[in-house]
């Protein structure tokens, strides 16, 4: 059958039956993925010093652009200042809850975030859900966009492992989206959220993407596809919770800290 008979009896366009999807710009991809290594380095670039920077390199690029760039990718500068993250005016703000309290025990301190994730003509978006006294990386999850779904699915998950007592994330609009904290609610756990100005408190969850990014995966396998990177990320996060020793909880591994029935005393907060 003629390709314009196909296209009138499905009511299409005959056009949109040779329309072949475009794939992301080339100097936009080695611009962002150059974006992610200096914010990997350094969080606390915003775009000025982000924009000066890659002009030092002799990108051709004006700050409003990185500044699109940087939004896109779902990251901003961590100085303390008045715009911590992108929120929607509409969703309700949590207190912030930990305030001098130390994780004392599994699951009673989770920590939720995302990152950008590098491919070799692309990107993925990397959401992840870590115990803050062992380390251990509950769940995580990887997509094609910024959209919510990912993180929901995450957040259920999660919640299939075990139930934290607090739950502590910043104000982003994935976060103070009434689908995300509904399921939080419905479980009874007790919502923090980053306050305005407190660049750290997702330090644990910092610290995952700087492990992740530079010390085993990401920046040393150049993924050639989003199957290739959910397979090396599966691969990273076995090795991280079983088998890297951890520096802060006694060079044991997070997986047996998550697991002891009877919590030895507090890690250090430093690694």
């Amino acid at each position: 059958m003629p390709l314009s008979t196909q296209a009138a009896l499905l009511s299409l366009s005959r056009a949109s039956l040779y329309y072949r999807p475009v794939g992301p710009d080339p100097v936009e991809v080695a611009l962002k993925h150059r974006i992610d290594e200096i914010y990997t380095d350094r969080p606390f670039y915003g775009s000025r010093r982000m924009t000066v920077q890659l002009q030092q390199e002799g990108h051709a690029i004006n700050r409003k652009r990185v500044q699109r760039y940087m939004r896109e990718m779902g990251i901003w500068g961590l100085a303390p200042g008045p715009h911590t993250s992108t929120r929607h005016s509409a969703h309700p703000i949590y207190p912030y809850l930990l305030k001098g309290v130390t994780p004392a025990y599994p699951n009673h301190v989770w920590g939720i975030d995302i990152t950008y994730i590098r491919l070799a003509h692309g990107w993925r978006y990397l959401v992840a859900i870590i115990d803050w006294y062992s380390r251990y990386v509950v769940t995580w999850e990887l997509a094609e966009t910024l959209e919510l779904p990912f993180v929901l699915t995450a957040a259920k998950r999660a919640l299939t492992v075990a139930v934290p007592t607090i739950w502590n994330h910043d104000q982003g609009s994935h976060f103070t989206s009434p689908q995300y904290t509904e399921i939080l609610l419905a479980e009874e756990v007790q919502i923090s959220m980053d306050s305005k100005g407190r660049a750290l408190d997702n330090i644990f969850t910092e610290r995952l993407w700087r492990t992740v990014k530079y010390e085993e995966e990401v920046y040393l396998h150049d993924y050639a596809s989003p199957r290739d990177a959910h397979q090396g990320l599966q691969r990273y996060f076995t090795f991280y919770n079983t088998v890297r020793p951890h520096q802060s909880l006694g060079y044991a591994t997070p997986a047996s800290w998550y697991c002891r029935p009877d919590p030895a005393p507090n890690p250090s907060d430093h690694e």
